[in-house]
């Protein structure tokens, strides 16, 4: 438990030295600015003071399970199969309605998980929102939650009941409850099943799965600037990790330019807004399947890539022939040493990981390529240990699995059934706690003013698969807890001045506090990739 700290500074030398900083502090970029990345921003910044406030306050938000199980199912079931999941900037969780490949199906349909009173998630209360756009109902796509709190899709390797590639996107506003359609960049006949990121600056960019290019959308025009030149091979089948540089790693899959031994991986630069070939990886990750049938049996998959708190990648590889391999990177060292071989035949063509508050690595594994029969593992920086699955994983593949970590440190799984579970980890250290400064003792209802700290994106993306599902947390969720009642309540952030992963330096977001909140002295915390801040005292009026 942490204890409240103070600080010597008054109020008022704090308040007025922040408001300075405040205002060489740079506004969230747009795409339309240069998609130069500024990753470690050199910035003077205030003494953080922690606002006394004499409360007694409950303990940090924990959600406590069964001893028998890792695994809880939601009390309340969802009314429909759900597939892709995303965390929105308050705190809400939204789902797609999907079936699995078998069946080709997705819909339009998005539903809105609200967790209870108290905070929990395993006990929230599904509810509709706005369908996408007429004639657009993607499985198989790419995603992201933009800084200014909206959500993007984009692409989908089907379209509702047809197997065709889609150009269609469309982009959510949560406050108005409404999807805008967007159109695919200049030139594009596809998008497909996309990879996607968002860049340090904040600048949302997209792949064209079936060719080398790639593009960055300008959010407030929905407008694209094209970007990535240089790539060795064409999109499809990779997965993209954004590093704390501001670059961005890519294993390539030797789609349309197979080799039996190819082992590339690329980084792209935003600076210069081009792929560059790094070097190779120290074993094959991707599926060429060149030891059981060669090129006409290669399914040219591979598993997620994870950045860790050890600061190393964890990637996962996918084959056709025996068990999948995977492969440990070190940033900052820019090299690679093979990792442990997954056990029998298991391995991830496709399939999801996270990064649990302990700083261990879940994943979800099947046998050879597609099969059904999942086992989920942690790699906890040493070795692979099996974990307990979900009740369903034996029936499912890899690939039929979504992974995304929630602000309780919890991890929630869908598998195209309206059986959502909730894992929660085993405690560890964090080691990677965001921070914030209070400004004031007390705030109102309704009110809107910026928040700012340190550590607000975690330090990953927190989550990451194969190719084409994207549900990154690195963006920093606020809750307050009234203290006589225990009730939590999120606030929506909106415009963080920064998306970069692992980034130590001060930071800013926009906070929406409810209107319909409890008043009174309560607690607020700062949540990034599941893990809280200090519990911060403030007043509510």
């Amino acid at each position: 438990m942490n204890t409240l700290k103070t600080a010597s500074l008054s109020f008022a030398v704090v308040l007025a030295t922040a408001l300075v900083t405040v205002s060489s502090f740079p506004q969230t970029p747009t795409a339309a600015a240069s998609p130069a990345v500024n990753a470690n921003p050199a910035l003077p910044w205030a003494l953080g003071v922690r606002v006394p406030l004499t409360v007694a306050r409950p303990p940090t938000l924990v959600e406590k399970m069964p001893a028998t199980s890792l695994w809880t199912r939601t009390a309340n079931n969802p009314p429909v199969n759900l597939g892709t999941i995303l965390l929105l900037t308050d705190g809400t969780v939204i789902a797609h309605e999907e079936n699995d490949q078998n069946n080709n199906v997705a819909t339009r349909n998005w539903y809105k998980l609200t967790p209870d009173i108290n905070g929990s998630y395993i006990n929230g209360t599904w509810s509709s929102i706005a369908p996408l756009p007429v004639g657009y109902g993607p499985l198989f796509f790419g995603s992201a939650v933009l800084p200014d709190g909206r959500v993007i899709v984009e692409g989908g390797e089907y379209n509702q009941y047809g197997g065709n590639f889609s150009r269609l996107g469309a982009i959510y506003d949560p406050v108005a409850d409404t999807w805008t359609s967007v159109n695919p960049p200049a030139g594009w006949n596809n998008i497909g099943d996309a990879q996607t990121v968002v860049l340090n600056n904040g600048t949302f960019m997209l792949a064209n799965a079936v060719t080398a290019q790639a593009a960055l959308l300008n959010a407030s025009t929905l407008t694209w600037t094209a970007t990535g030149s240089g790539k060795f091979d064409i999109n499809d089948e990779e997965g993209w990790t954004l590093l704390p540089s501001g670059k961005v790693l890519t294993v390539d899959a030797y789609v349309q330019h197979y080799q039996f031994n190819g082992m590339n991986y690329e980084i792209y630069d935003p600076n210069s807004g081009s792929w560059s070939v790094a070097g190779t990886t120290p074993v094959q990750l991707w599926d060429s399947a060149a030891t059981c049938g060669g090129q006409s049996h290669a399914s040219y998959e591979v598993g997620p890539a994870l950045l860790l708190p050890n600061g190393t990648v964890f990637a996962t590889g996918a084959n056709s022939c025996g068990p999948g391999h995977t492969a440990i990177y070190n940033v900052g060292a820019d090299t690679w040493t093979a990792g442990p071989d997954f056990p029998g035949n298991l391995d991830i063509a496709d399939g999801p990981a996270a990064l649990e508050p302990n700083g261990k690595m879940l994943m979800m594994t099947s046998p050879l390529i597609f099969n059904a029969g999942s086992i989920f593992f942690e790699w906890d920086g040493s070795n692979l240990n099996q974990v307990p699955g979900p009740p369903n994983a034996p029936n499912v593949s890899s690939f039929q699995g979504h992974l995304l970590v929630l602000p309780t440190g919890q991890i929630m799984y869908t598998d195209y059934t309206n059986d959502v579970e909730i894992f929660t980890p085993t405690e560890g250290n964090y080691n990677w706690t965001p921070s914030a400064v209070l400004t004031s003792p007390a705030i109102s209802r309704g009110s809107s003013f910026i928040l700012f700290g340190f550590k607000f994106n975690g330090l990953s993306q927190a989550t990451a698969y194969g190719d084409d599902l994207q549900t990154a947390t690195n963006y920093p969720i606020v809750r307050i807890t009234n203290v006589a009642t225990g009730h939590v309540f999120y606030c929506r952030t909106r415009g963080h001045s920064t998306m970069a992963v692992g980034y130590p330096g001060p930071a800013k977001t926009h906070l929406d506090i409810p209107a319909n909140m409890e008043t009174g002295q309560s607690y607020l915390e700062v949540v990034a990739n599941g893990i809280p801040s200090e519990r911060y005292p403030i007043g509510i009026r």
